[in-house]
């Protein structure tokens, strides 16, 4: 007698994102994918996490509107027990930098066609890493988003003062002189006008910082 072996059970699948149209489009999407199936949509990870779970993978979106950080997000998720499979408008470098540092199995664009994205389901589900290559590809691309080769130090200096700081201000917090900053705020200006990327203001340098990820985006809302 042909013994009969035992049928997998799917991956059940939450998606927290504060859109109910993206909720939409990956639940039909997970409907019309083979084992495969939809448990529940949240829009924060706080409301997924406080229920017993009921979900063995979760897709992410980057960036909430309820100010988590996507590092703290991963961490919530992984500790009740599901796989993360973030998505992203890859708008934000410095939140996309943040992504790429936790235990999700991959950053996939909202922007994807349809079959990618459920490819990539399918993968997180398997417990795949998901490549993500296509994102960092559109950054390193992007002559706009390509990050200055600064320093550690540089970009501590950026980051201070270009949120706000005087140069004095800097070196208190860093234990170095004014002059010092002065300095690295000089060759950091002829690094940005040597990629083309002008840096002359503050403001300026700020932007730039955004672009290149130093600094984290402001939230929406």
């Amino acid at each position: 007698m042909t013994e009969v072996q035992p049928t997998a059970m799917p991956t059940r699948v939450a998606i927290v994102d504060d859109h109910e149209l993206v909720a939409m489009a990956v639940r039909a999407i997970v409907d019309d994918a083979p084992d495969l199936v939809f448990a529940r949509h949240e829009t924060t990870m706080d409301a997924l996490v406080r229920r017993r779970r009921d979900a063995d993978l979760v897709v992410l979106d980057l960036s909430l509107p309820d100010g988590t950080a996507p590092d703290a997000n991963v961490r919530a998720a992984t500790a009740w027990g599901a796989s993360v499979l973030i998505l992203t408008a890859a708008e934000n470098p410095y939140l996309v930098r943040e992504a790429s540092r936790t235990d999700a199995l991959g950053i996939v664009r909202k922007s994807v066609p349809r079959d990618v994205l459920s490819a990539a389901l399918l993968a997180a589900a398997r417990g795949e890493y998901v490549p993500t290559t296509e994102w960092a590809s559109a950054l390193d691309t992007d002559p706009l988003l390509r990050a200055a080769p600064l320093t550690a130090r540089e970009r501590e200096v950026l980051g201070l003062y270009a949120v706000g700081l005087g140069a004095k201000e800097v070196g208190a917090a860093l234990y170095v002189s004014e002059n010092t900053v002065n300095d690295h705020l000089r060759r950091i200006r002829a690094v940005y006008r040597q990629l083309g990327r002008p840096a002359a203001t503050k403001i300026e340098l700020y932007q730039r910082s955004l672009e290149d990820g130093f600094l984290p985006a402001p939230r929406r809302g």
